[in-house]
């Protein structure tokens, strides 16, 4: 099932639930297994999987455990720099090398020898 917008709180948790037992059983462990390598009792792993509310900490440990923190990352992208800000940017980016200024320095004038 996908998680959408329009399923009801239990019915995400319960989805989540229902992912993490398949990717433990995947991994060929036990809840046991995943329970005492994340440091907490078997119970919480079996309730986070039935779809039972749990601690984020919990959560994110079966998440390490497993081998599925950088998925974290998707559950709550960073946000993006403004548009406007973008626009600011994009104003100061330089595009090509400018010349070097020279100062105009004026010498004497030239003058013939029959001049001076």
């Amino acid at each position: 099932m996908k998680i959408s917008k329009l399923l009801s709180d239990e019915a995400v948790l319960a989805e989540i639930g229902h992912r993490i037992s398949s990717c433990r059983v995947e991994f060929d462990m036990t809840q046991a297994d995943v329970a005492k390598k994340a440091g907490m009792a078997k119970r919480t792993v079996e309730r986070i999987e039935s779809g039972a509310s749990a601690q984020m900490s919990s959560i994110i440990r079966i998440f390490r455990v497993l081998g599925l923190t950088e998925n974290l990352d998707r559950m709550v992208p960073e946000p993006g720099p403004k548009p406007m800000d973008l626009l600011k940017q994009k104003r100061k980016i330089r595009v090509r090398a400018s010349k070097v200024k020279r100062k105009k320095v004026v010498k004497n004038s030239w003058k013939w020898k029959e001049d001076e």
